[in-house]
């Protein structure tokens, strides 16, 4: 088992609960399946920078441990994270378009690589764009890319492919915004899963985002993550310093 903070940041690169909820509506039998793919994406995010104040928990077959992060995003380019017990910062991460790394106070341990770490972890591809519409709320796989299956499972739009690849993935929608209700990743030969949750979304300056986060990680152990974003505003200036601690010990993941 990987150090909590250390497994925490590599699932929180995903990553809300508030009263405010967007209603939402049944899907419709008749409805195709590039309407729920250009509905999705006509909820496209038009801003310079995110920040965001959460309260996350984190849970393991051993230990549970919540927590406190600050999250700042500047779009297309740096996704900067703080994690804090108890008010006291004890890790931080920084994601770019060619680099993911990170640094933990509790081991004094550090990571510097980029996103095949993440990708063989979760068992897909990943790149920023991916982590970043994960922290979104929008679909991890650009939809228009591919030919999908559509049903209507507990009146939601389900779309999933026709493939033997390895890896299997499935999106499913609401029907009155086309938002990303869940979405799952299975990898079956290697025995990992991962499902991710938005239950509810908020909709702040005519763009939504989710409520909450519910976030559910397989391999060898069984991960889950609930993450509640408590506030959220938008292009203020924001900065993204980073830098790893001398002496700390740089460690690799499998």
């Amino acid at each position: 088992m990987k150090p909590i903070l250390s497994t925490f940041l590599i699932v929180f690169l995903i990553g809300c609960k508030s009263k405010q909820a967007v209603a939402t509506a049944a899907a419709n039998e008749n409805t195709e399946v590039s309407k729920v793919i250009k509905g999705h994406y006509t909820n496209d995010f038009d801003f310079k920078t995110l920040n965001i104040r959460a309260n996350a928990r984190y849970e393991d077959e051993k230990q549970s441990h919540s927590m406190n992060a600050d999250i700042r995003i500047k779009k297309d380019e740096i996704i900067w994270i703080n994690i804090k017990f108890f008010g006291i910062p004890m890790a931080k991460a920084i994601i770019t378009p060619t680099k993911v790394s990170y640094y933990e106070k509790l081991n004094g341990t550090y990571f510097e690589g980029d996103f095949s770490m993440l990708s063989n972890w979760l068992g897909t591809d990943l790149d920023f764009n991916k982590v970043q519409n994960l922290f979104l709320g929008k679909a991890i796989d650009d939809l228009t890319k591919d030919r999908w299956n559509s049903e209507v499972v507990d009146a939601l739009f389900k779309l999933s492919l026709s493939t033997t690849s390895a890896v299997t993935k499935e999106f499913y929608f609401e029907g009155a915004n086309y938002l990303l209700k869940k979405e799952t990743i299975n990898q079956v030969s290697k025995n990992r899963s991962l499902e991710i949750q938005y239950p509810s979304h908020k909709k702040i300056n005519d763009m939504f985002l989710p409520n909450e986060v519910l976030i559910k990680a397989s391999q060898k152990d069984k991960i889950s993550i609930e993450i509640e974003y408590k506030n959220t505003t938008f292009n203020e200036n924001l900065s993204y310093s980073y830098s790893i601690p001398s002496g700390y010990t740089q460690i690799e993941l499998d």
